[in-house]
């Protein structure tokens, strides 16, 4: 097909037309995350969040859009985050940090999420869990390519196996569990990650003390 970028392009009576519409978030973490929200049913709207794992901010775009009071935003990387996010006076940037070694925030958040590549999820979840308030939630964007050992990855860095992928949620949710964190669900991710992978958002709640939610 040929791209027309002028209002007045001629067009053919039979041509196939498709039209390409704005992205809702500046990346596609956030219609990630955003399906996760509908499907676990959060409420955003006047929380503290924290996004570990922020990169280019999707994740932190559809917190904003949907209403959060502020966002802490942790990422390894310097710089990647997007001007629009950057800029949001509800966002404080903390850059050059390794998630693992985040110091639990004051006040804690309300809900957490996180994106973590290149690591297991399994090994930053202490450091969330630890800036999340009793009576919170998290959302834990599970990669199995980053959790699968060596041999269950495939070519092109792609797992395919919907055994392994249970089995990547699986090692998530037992580690959130000995953390005393309660499992309320999985949410399969309506988009593949860059390579075609697979991935699922774990939904976890960190009760407040004596069990009470």
């Amino acid at each position: 097909g040929r791209v027309a970028v002028r209002p007045a392009e001629p067009v053919a009576p039979d041509a196939a037309i498709a039209v390409k519409t704005a992205a809702r978030f500046v990346s596609r973490g956030g219609e990630k995350l955003d399906h996760a929200l509908a499907r676990t049913g959060i409420d955003v709207a006047g929380l503290r969040c924290l996004d570990v794992g922020a990169s280019t901010g999707g994740f932190t775009d559809c917190l904003l859009q949907r209403g959060a009071a502020r966002v802490v935003a942790v990422d390894v990387a310097y710089g990647e985050l997007a001007s629009k996010v950057r800029d949001d006076a509800r966002v404080e940037v903390v850059e050059r940090t390794n998630a693992r070694d985040l110091a639990p925030i004051d006040p804690p958040a309300d809900l957490g999420v996180m994106d973590v590549s290149f690591i297991s999820a399994a090994t930053v979840l202490p450091a969330l869990a630890r800036s999340v308030r009793p009576g919170g939630d998290m959302l834990v964007l599970v990669k199995p390519q980053f959790q699968a050992g060596r041999e269950a990855v495939q070519k092109g860095g792609v797992v395919r196996d919907p055994v392994v992928h249970a089995a990547c949620v699986a090692k998530v949710a037992l580690a959130a569990v000995e953390l005393g964190l309660r499992v309320r669900g999985v949410v399969r991710s309506p988009l593949l990650g860059p390579a075609g992978n697979r991935e699922f958002f774990l939904w976890l709640h960190k009760p407040e003390p004596g069990g009470a939610s």
